[in-house]
């Protein structure tokens, strides 16, 4: 009978007694808004996303949250893998921003396959590699691409076939490391342009090519 690791590409390479030991492990789900971890906490262990999304969220002292990072089936998390290999505690929130299967590698078994599966050893940490070079492209966005640009980026990247994008002033915010009050200008900024219309929980985006200059793209 064939195991959950045949629904996760990055893990194709693994040896036959690794791929056994993680097969034994049994998939859960996680009904969106469930939190995963919070700063603070021990590492449980390495996360595995089958399906669903992840994200991880850094919370300041008066409780305004930046989007490090989203977990999508095949990426890693930077704050379980690290806190894993080095021992720290985790640092960040994640919450599961849709429903969410995922697979939970408790750490005996995960420093055990570090160390004796090659395989596996490579998947890690080429998932961490692609992660850490996300998170300095998103370092570099927010320190010097303008708010404009990040937020009409994320307009458009999250835009469904009809224009619409379902989110938040709040989650934009967060997506672009801005505030809600940021934001919410600038969004009625476009709105009297007429680049966009806004309503409770989505934004219509009426003049894109307009949205797209502001992007850079």
């Amino acid at each position: 009978m064939t195991g959950w690791t045949a629904e996760a590409p990055a893990l194709s390479g693994l040896d036959p007694a690794a791929r056994a030991r993680l097969d034994a492990l049994t998939p859960a789900l996680a009904p969106r808004g469930t939190v995963l971890f919070r700063p603070g906490e021990a590492v449980k262990g390495y996360v595995v996303v089958l399906s669903g999304e992840v994200g991880v969220h850094l919370v300041g002292p008066t409780g305004r949250e930046i989007l490090l990072y989203a977990v999508t089936p095949g990426e890693a998390c930077v704050q379980s893998t690290l806190g894993l290999l080095g021992g720290g505690d985790y640092t960040a929130e994640a919450v599961a921003e849709t429903d969410t299967r995922l697979v939970l590698l408790p750490r005996p078994v995960f420093l055990g396959l570090i160390d004796a599966s090659p395989g596996f050893r490579r998947a890690v940490f080429a998932a961490l590699a692609a992660r850490m070079q996300d998170m300095m492209h998103a370092v570099e966005r927010v320190a010097f691409q303008p708010v404009d640009a990040r937020l009409a980026a994320a307009l458009l990247s999250r835009a469904d076939a009809g224009g619409a994008v379902h989110a938040t002033q709040a989650e934009l915010a967060v997506a672009i490391g801005s505030a809600r009050e940021v934001v919410a200008r600038k969004l009625d900024t476009w709105a009297r342009a007429g680049w966009v219309e806004t309503g409770r929980g989505v934004v219509r985006l009426t003049d894109p090519a307009a949205l797209r200059r502001t992007a850079g793209m």
